[in-house]
């Protein structure tokens, strides 16, 4: 659990647009169908290599691949000069993909659906564990074997430090929120509060309508 890499894979303007959410998962989808089950983790890892190691260390590379400024033909020639050879083949195949349909500004969207789309595939799946302050990797494992044991599927957990939660944990599995937060259980009495004190109100109200019939 401590040793699960830190995913480097959020583009905020893709994940602002819906169509070229939709679009990465279409192409990730594609890559994982392409490849024989035994060979997919192979694959994914050589596709965050990519990202993390090339792209993300290579500004001038990545904004040569990735601009739309940039011709299609120029990106092929690219992919063959850099990748090609170095790359497996399949990989550098699916770069030419891209490039031909100038797709590769989505490459860092299209592996992190990649990565979640494989964990789906072989039982895992992603559950956010919020936090007010950082949580011990002894405490995320204990947290991890927990919700191993009262769900279906192995966890994968993304911690995330939330100040405002004050204490407890608010952990999201898909778009299921499980909320024990501090900040949760107050919101909860005051709800309990305010609804009694509404209720304690129209019960006057009605003891004084009764009053004055009688």
């Amino acid at each position: 659990m401590a040793d699960m890499p830190t995913m480097k894979t959020r583009i905020e303007s893709v994940m602002e647009d819906p169509a070229s959410g939709a679009i990465a998962r279409v192409y990730a989808q594609s890559l994982l169908d392409a490849l024989p089950a035994d060979q997919a983790a192979e694959a994914v890892e050589e596709f965050q290599s990519f990202v993390d190691e090339v792209l993300a260390k290579n500004e001038e590379f990545e904004t040569l691949l990735t601009s739309a400024r940039i011709g299609r033909d120029d990106k092929l020639k690219l992919i063959e000069r850099v990748v090609a050879g170095r790359g497996s083949e399949l990989f550098t195949n699916f770069l030419r993909v891209l490039a031909r349909h100038e797709r590769l500004d989505l490459l860092p969207a299209i592996l992190g659906h990649c990565r979640v789309q494989y964990e789906l595939r072989t039982g895992r799946k992603r559950v956010q564990v919020a936090s007010a302050t950082p949580l011990s990797a002894e405490v995320l494992t204990q947290i991890e074997t927990r919700l191993a044991a009262a769900f279906a599927f192995q966890p994968v957990l993304e911690p995330a430090v939330d100040p405002s939660l004050l204490g407890g944990l608010r952990i999201r599995v898909g778009d299921t929120v499980y909320d024990g937060s501090l900040r949760a259980r107050l919101n909860q009495l005051r709800l309990r509060v305010r609804d009694r004190s509404l209720h304690e109100i129209q019960s006057g109200r009605d003891r004084f309508s009764h009053s004055e019939r009688d």
